[in-house]
């Protein structure tokens, strides 16, 4: 099945890749049910590269009564062979890398070294899912340290939560994909994977790898569709844990419609970096350049917001422009390409529109501010307004806002003034500094020496107000994944007795 996925010329002349769903242990595409597709065009081509078999809402309690019956037969699988098949899934992730890759650049315009980046990241996300699935265990609780508990013998161990609710996003559709459904794997659930309409046949390529690494059929089900089928999904009473990352607006309604259930949620951001008269302005300026427009800055910790201390300020803003300029902007597939196209034309145009609003309040445009379809040519804002649009709300575009600063504290203050705080980047080389800004700065995660757009697969990543709550890497996964069971054994004691 994955090799069918990844040669869609194999099985279609037009070179449209196969993305079927799997439901209830069966492969379903689009010609086996003959109801509608979900066509994905992509943005750099402008032609249909991938066809999904869709789901309907009303088509979704026999995914849950499935997926309950299922979970019987995970969770009696070992830890030790749960790893196992994480192990041989991430060498495939290895050998398949390139094809991924460009399935990658096809559905979505991401270049080709981002998705074979993001595929070397997937195999060391399920290396790390397997270590975590064989360190899986319990403890012996102190009982006997209170008068009430002698005699007695108390123990636990973290058992699968049963069914998890994968909800993936576009913009890293393999890499996030193998977070969610490779620790729920290693916790011993059966997972049911909603995919992204923009990724499906990516989608279908990582949960084929899965099987493929020999996990049991009854361990996944893939689903195709729009935001109803997601909500369906959310609703299933046989669901115990929700994992979404995605939109704030998005994660507010998946949280309405799961209802009382255990919920990780990885939302959106609008990423800071902070510049120190001390730093290394032309590394600083590097550095921001190639982690503010890869992916075309459709990433959560992307780049977004650079605040500069003012006597250096003037010199960021031309290194950064002068870093940007050497970009590569063109064909995705082209292993050169630095920036492909965004996700659709109505992305490029909102990132586009933004910048055109800040320069009517006052800030200037030192690169870019144009598009052509959905390919946005990579842009500076310097020195806009502090209410403008690209500087107040999550931009997830190519463009880069630069402000001037003047006071360590007031910057502090100016990067937690927004409503997000998923993660901050910070140069300089004052110590003091850098621990101010670890406490005072509202935010999951801070990068010193580097910018906002930097992660470690097995590093906790999450954040706090509305960038969501919990924590994506496969250590605090698992443990989402599970539930702490405990057993009492009365009048057993393994500790002393007397009084």
């Amino acid at each position: 099945m994955l090799t069918t996925i990844l040669e869609p010329t194999a099985t279609d002349p037009a070179g449209i890749a196969t993305a079927p769903a799997l439901i209830a242990g069966a492969w379903i595409r689009t010609d086996d049910r003959g109801g509608p597709a979900l066509d994905r065009t992509g943005p750099y081509v402008r032609r249909t590269v991938s066809r999904a078999a869709t789901t309907d809402p009303a088509d979704v309690a026999p995914v849950g009564a499935y997926a309950r019956a299922a979970a019987r037969r995970i969770r009696r699988l070992a830890p030790a062979a749960r790893a196992d098949i994480l192990d041989r899934a991430a060498r495939l992730a290895v050998e398949r890398r390139d094809d991924v890759a460009r399935l990658i650049a096809l559905e979505l315009g991401k270049p080709l070294k981002d998705g074979r980046g993001e595929l070397d990241r997937v195999a060391d996300t399920l290396t790390v899912c397997a270590a975590e699935a064989r360190r899986i265990g319990g403890e012996v609780l102190p009982v006997a340290g209170w008068a009430r508990g002698i005699g007695n013998t108390a123990l636990t161990y973290r058992a699968p939560a049963g069914v998890a609710l994968a909800i993936t996003p576009f913009n890293a559709p393999a890499n996030l994909l193998a977070h969610k459904l490779g620790a729920s794997f290693a916790a011993g659930n059966t997972t049911i994977v909603k995919a992204p309409p923009q990724a499906p046949a990516t989608s279908a390529a990582v949960v084929a790898m899965l099987l493929e690494a020999g996990a049991p059929v009854e361990a996944v089900q893939l689903l195709h569709g729009g935001g109803d089928v997601g909500a369906a999904l959310c609703g299933l009473t046989d669901v115990s844990v929700v994992s979404f990352t995605g939109s704030a607006a998005t994660g507010a309604a998946v949280a309405r419609a799961a209802g009382a259930k255990r919920l990780v949620l990885e939302l959106g951001g609008n990423a800071a970096t902070i510049v120190c008269e001390d730093a290394d302005i032309a590394a600083a300026a590097t550095v921001c350049a190639r982690t503010g427009y890869s992916n075309s800055g459709q990433s959560c910790i992307s780049v977004q917001r650079v605040y500069v201390h003012r006597s250096r300020y003037d010199d960021f803003v031309d290194a950064l422009t002068a870093e940007v300029g050497r970009l590569v902007v063109g064909d995705p597939t082209d292993p050169g390409t630095d920036v492909g196209s965004m996700v659709d034309d109505a992305a490029a145009e909102r990132v586009v529109s933004w910048a055109a609003d800040a320069v009517r309040g006052g800030a200037r445009i030192t690169i870019g501010g144009d598009r052509d379809g959905a390919t946005v040519f990579p842009t500076v804002v310097a020195g806009p307004a502090p209410d403008a649009s690209v500087v107040v709300h999550e931009v997830f575009g190519a463009l880069v806002a630069v402000l001037p600063y003047d006071d360590f504290d007031a910057v502090v203050e100016a990067c937690n003034a927004s409503r997000y705080g998923l993660q901050a980047g910070l140069f300089t080389r004052d110590i003091g500094r850098v621990l101010t800004a670890w406490r005072e700065l509202e935010v999951g995660g801070l990068v010193v020496n580097g910018s906002s757009n930097f992660r470690l697969d097995h590093v906790p990543f999450g954040g706090v107000k509305d960038s969501g709550f919990g924590r994506e890497s496969p250590g605090p996964m698992v443990e989402d994944f599970t539930v702490v069971k405990t057993m009492l054994l009365r009048g057993m004691s393994i500790w002393g007795e007397e009084l």
